[in-house]
């Protein structure tokens, strides 16, 4: 997971002593982080089989881990250039991680909605996403080889991975990215903790984006409509349960307070440690201070 750069670096070795003339990536985020990190290094063109909802075949972002930080780059060189959606590749996908791999993508639609760089066309596209991903996950749920339902999954997450690629992200992904280099926490499971909590911290000032997803979600709030979309899918609920210390907690507050990014409402070290409090805990999401930033968003 995360991509670490030891892994990469090996990829890369391997890739030039076989002569390579390609690279195919068929799996989740992880395996098409890596391809895009080997065709990066190496210039090699990338064929693409997504087998989950991650969504990162239709961007041109990089994450990687080196020493314990997870650091992203937007590059245009390793957008993937061919990418082939199979449900069947899908069928097997035990329903579980199909749920939190669901809600990875529906994190990307979810940011796109208030991102400060968000235009009408990116955010029909992410509304849409979360829609058809609110109907596809449940539907899964009941019956892993439900085809339509796996279809329309990829569709969400094909919408949401778009949108992922257009626009910013902001608190979510940030908070997600940080977790996963200092304590290699689950990619998937920690975007479904956290997910609520940010869009609860978030909603004073993302009034008509948290109107749009507690809409398709068919909920009272988008916080509360999320975190029960959760629920039905036994999603986890609680840091903690993944791993993360609680000690953890500070650790990681600091390196999301130092780092520069847009986000609808501004973060300091202290709303970043209520927010992961909450989270490691298991506790229902909150907005616990007073509204901040635009509230047009």
């Amino acid at each position: 997971m995360h991509v670490p750069a030891e892994v990469a670096a090996r990829a890369v070795e391997v890739a030039r002593t076989v002569g390579a003339d390609g690279c195919v990536a068929v799996g989740g985020g992880s395996a098409i982080g890596l391809g895009k990190a080997v065709a990066l290094r190496t210039g090699l063109p990338q064929l693409v089989l997504p087998t989950t909802y991650a969504g990162s075949e239709m961007t041109p972002i990089l994450g990687e881990t080196n020493e314990g930080r997870k650091t992203t780059r937007r590059l245009p060189e390793v957008r993937p250039g061919v990418v082939v959606y199979d449900v069947d590749l899908t069928l097997s996908l035990p329903p579980a991680i199909s749920a939190v791999s669901g809600l990875n993508a529906l994190a990307h639609a979810v940011e796109a909605l208030y991102a400060r760089d968000r235009d009408p066309l990116t955010s029909l596209l992410a509304a849409e996403a979360v829609s058809a991903l609110g109907s596809a996950l449940p539907a899964i749920m009941r019956g892993p080889e439900d085809t339509r339902a796996r279809a329309r999954a990829l569709y969400g997450a094909w919408l949401a991975g778009l949108c992922l690629g257009t626009v910013g992200m902001a608190l979510h992904h940030k908070i997600c990215h940080v977790l996963g280099g200092a304590f290699d926490l689950p990619h998937a499971e920690t975007h479904a903790v956290v997910l609520p909590h940010v869009v609860a911290y978030n909603a004073p000032a993302a009034v008509q984006a948290t109107a749009a997803i507690s809409r398709a979600l068919h909920g009272p709030d988008a916080a509360t409509a999320l975190r029960d979309f959760e629920d039905r899918l036994g999603a986890p609920r609680a840091l903690r349960d993944l791993g993360m210390p609680e000690s953890g907690i500070d650790v990681a507050a600091d390196l999301i307070a130092g780092q520069a990014y847009g986000n609808p409402r501004p973060v300091d070290a202290d709303a970043a440690r209520r927010i992961l409090a909450r989270a490691w805990a298991g506790e229902p999401p909150s907005s616990s201070t007073e509204p901040q930033g635009d509230r047009d968003a």
